[in-house]
């Protein structure tokens, strides 16, 4: 278990379609790695999260709850297959492609508990909650079925709440210290999923 790469973005227009026109909103979604396996660069990670890192709209994102997002790079070869499939794109996703600070491997959303512990180095995060994904997640996959896909298929990536504040770099391991283990990411995108079956306002 491992981080693969550490991403930041700056709030920038992100381009939204809605009525049969485009319109514009701010976004940091787009990030780039800045400490890779190639480049394993150290990064400052702060109560706040990552430096560098910037949120557009701090009432949805960002956050001492929201402080960091991890997404397991296991599930890139499950987007670019999902939206080759639907839209005849070809897309290619990097390290950062679903707005996530933390690329990692070696844990999925059935292993992850929320209250778990994890020490990557002297910085302590703990698991708070499933990503929900809004309209901004559905614009920049530019399939409008993308939101409802990451909600069906459980690959929601996971907030992390930063215990201890410290230096982290791409390549580092993940220790995960148990919580009170009542519940995992993946069946939260299940409870997500029913509370939502009857209602399009989550996918819209």
């Amino acid at each position: 278990m491992r981080i693969v790469s550490i991403n930041t973005g700056v709030v920038a227009p992100l381009f939204v379609a809605a009525q049969g026109s485009m319109s514009s909103v701010k976004s940091a979604f787009d990030k780039t790695s800045v400490s890779s396996l190639d480049h394993p660069k150290p990064v400052q990670v702060h109560l706040t999260g990552v430096e560098g890192d910037e949120q557009a709209d701090r009432q949805v994102h960002g956050g001492e709850d929201k402080a960091i997002y991890a997404y397991p790079h296991e599930h890139y070869p499950f987007w670019q297959e999902l939206i080759e499939r639907e839209t005849h794109a070809k897309p290619h996703f990097e390290a950062g492609a679903f707005a996530e600070n933390l690329t990692i491997e070696g844990l999925r959303e059935s292993e992850v508990w929320v209250g778990d512990l994890w020490v990557v180095g002297g910085v302590e995060l703990s698991v708070v909650k499933l990503r929900e994904p809004c309209f901004k997640f559905t614009a920049r996959m530019k399939y409008k079925g993308a939101a409802k896909a990451m909600i069906q298929s459980a690959k929601s990536g996971w907030y992390l709440r930063v215990r201890q504040s410290g230096v982290i770099q791409a390549g580092d391991t993940i220790r995960v210290v148990p919580g009170p283990r009542k519940v995992t990411i993946e069946q939260q995108n299940m409870l997500l999923l029913q509370k939502q079956s009857s209602s399009q306002d989550l996918f819209d």
